[in-house]
């Protein structure tokens, strides 16, 4: 019985790729075009992308092009080929403008970008371009039903960034680099003054400060202190009744000794 079921799935399997070869080997472009359509609404992508690859050439400065070259970008979209689906999207928006699915190439587009964006911990330099073409797109496509949507990534992207910024800055006070992640909070918190992150970040700017101060050169002490002294008393000011509170003033209390002592 198995045998029957393996020899009738192999019969089918054949059969197909029979049918593929003669649609492959076909000099006809418009049936090329109409098979091409169905494995591409089938969800054989695989099969529609070649058939679309050649028909951009077959029907290039005809009145099917444009169709052809549509389709053409879906398939290396639905393909998950995104960097250059997103290529393709932009370049037929910006080529037939007028076109009903020019909006929609340019949005896809820019989610192509998007989807292409590296997770938090990795290079942001594509989110940064995939912000940039979303606030494009916001920009040139006034009134489209994908601006909410748009709006939405581009605040995704953000907190991508965000927390980048301050798991680095995190990582830095964590291996006592203390210069270095005191700098990298400064910069957090002036990008990001709405942070979520904010309490624990201007938490970490204090004792790194208090750290830095404490384990400098005697020649730069006294101005590391009072730079100290200026974390806290920002913090304080931000977060008068913050859970950290025990531990703020500790270092405040050692940072007023130093400095009395100074003074």
């Amino acid at each position: 019985m198995r045998n029957i079921a393996f020899l009738f799935l192999s019969a089918v399997l054949l059969a197909g790729c029979g049918e593929y070869q003669k649609v492959l080997k076909s000099g006809d472009p418009a049936f090329k075009f109409t098979k091409a359509v169905e494995y591409y609404e089938a969800d054989q992508c695989n099969k529609a992308y070649p058939l679309f690859d050649e028909l951009m050439s077959a029907y290039r400065g005809t009145t099917r092009a444009q169709e052809v070259y549509k389709y053409y970008a879906q398939t290396l979209y639905c393909q998950k080929d995104y960097i250059l689906a997103g290529y393709h999207f932009k370049r037929f928006s910006q080529t037939f403008p007028n076109h009903e699915f020019a909006a929609e190439a340019a949005y896809r587009a820019a989610y192509c970008f998007y989807l292409e964006a590296p997770v938090s911990s990795l290079d942001p330099a594509y989110t940064y371009k995939a912000m940039d073409e979303l606030q494009l797109f916001i920009n040139t496509h006034e009134g489209s039903p994908y601006i909410p949507e748009a709006n939405g990534y581009i605040d995704e992207l953000r907190e991508r960034l965000e927390k980048k910024a301050f798991d680095i800055a995190k990582g830095y006070h964590h291996r006592q680099l203390y210069s270095s992640a005191v700098t990298s909070l400064n910069v957090m918190l002036s990008e990001y003054p709405d942070s979520p992150y904010r309490e624990e970040a201007l938490m970490l700017r204090l004792e790194s400060a208090f750290k830095l101060a404490e384990n400098s050169i005697q020649d730069k002490e006294a101005q590391r202190y009072k730079e100290a002294e200026t974390a806290y008393l920002e913090f304080m000011d931000a977060y008068p009744e913050t859970p950290y509170l025990s531990q703020a003033n500790a270092f405040y209390s050692k940072i007023q000794a130093f400095l009395q002592k100074e003074s």
